[in-house]
């Protein structure tokens, strides 16, 4: 359904280095810098890029927005957590762990970057 998502950053270097981190904790390798200072991320599944604003101004998070990153496990989705608290992301809603809802049983793990997007790792269980 996705070909991309793409996110504003102000500070593209922290929010470079928190996204090398959580999601090399997922299997992805380290971004690529593009000419216009666009940095994407790709896997099998799509690319995912930060950018600063083409309209020059600030960049700002979607209220309400969540951008979910597939995990292979609960280990993976665990590990995208602390390497996004160790590289400038800030811990939200409750740790990660366990929810069985409408969608079954999901193990997640959120945080906002550094720009202030929310993220979150999932992994589905069977």
């Amino acid at each position: 359904m996705f070909s991309h998502i793409m996110v504003g950053a102000d500070d593209i270097e922290a929010s470079r280095k928190f996204y090398d981190a959580a999601l090399g904790a997922l299997g992805v390798a380290p971004g690529n810098a593009d000419p216009k200072g666009r940095v994407w991320w790709r896997s099998d599944k799509g690319l995912f890029s930060i950018s600063k604003p083409i309209d020059g101004g600030p960049a700002s998070c979607a209220n309400g927005g969540t951008i979910g990153f597939v995990a292979a496990s609960i280990e993976a989705a665990d590990a995208f957590h602390a390497a996004g608290l160790a590289h400038g992301g800030t811990a939200i809603e409750d740790p990660p762990g366990l929810r069985d809802g409408a969608f079954g049983k999901l193990h997640l793990a959120y945080l906002r970057d550094p720009a202030g997007n929310k993220v979150v790792a999932m992994h589905r269980l069977g």
